[in-house]
């Protein structure tokens, strides 16, 4: 089965308690009540790119230019007990867009300091790649998860090349 082409793009700002990230709990489909990053589908025609800026521009109301995305890295999620839930994720990161976040019918955001992640509230591999990719690490990543399709069973990362 093939895995659905997915982007995700993570807000960064420096703050007097020190850097922060972007996140927002779902408030509706795929995820719902989970904290999240900015994202969605590659829609037809469309660049992983042109899908980050679209995304973040429905889910939060700012606009993110194409040559302000900072590839990070991809992830690939794996579901065995539900492949039609695979996802091949392209992620970036942005220090700079015009708008203040706010929300939307899918997407409540909130400011989270970097050191400190909410995540027991996020899908629990997040833990496990997020922060290295927010430190400005190039990763690609796999993420198995457990047959509950919320725990992780495995993840391997490698350095990422910039090639998808």
């Amino acid at each position: 089965m093939t895995a659905a082409h997915v982007t995700l793009c993570f807000l960064l700002r420096d703050d007097a308690d020190g850097e922060q990230v972007l996140l927002g709990t779902k408030k509706t489909g795929f995820g719902r009540g989970k904290v999240v990053g900015v994202g969605g589908h590659v829609e037809a025609g469309e660049t992983a790119v042109e899908a980050a800026c679209r995304e973040v521009m429905e889910e939060i109301h700012v606009e993110v230019r194409a040559a302000d995305l900072i590839p990070a890295g991809t992830v690939d999620f794996i579901f065995p007990a539900r492949p039609e839930w695979n996802m091949a994720t392209t992620v970036y990161l942005t220090r700079t867009w015009h708008g203040v976040p706010s929300e939307s019918e899918e997407i409540a955001p909130r400011w989270y300091p970097v050191a400190r992640l909410p995540v027991e509230s996020m899908w629990a591999d997040a833990e496990h790649w997020l922060p290295a990719m927010i430190s400005g690490r190039r990763i690609a990543v796999r993420v198995d998860l457990a047959p509950d399709n919320q725990n992780v069973a495995d993840v391997h990362t490698v350095e990422w090349s910039g090639v998808d």
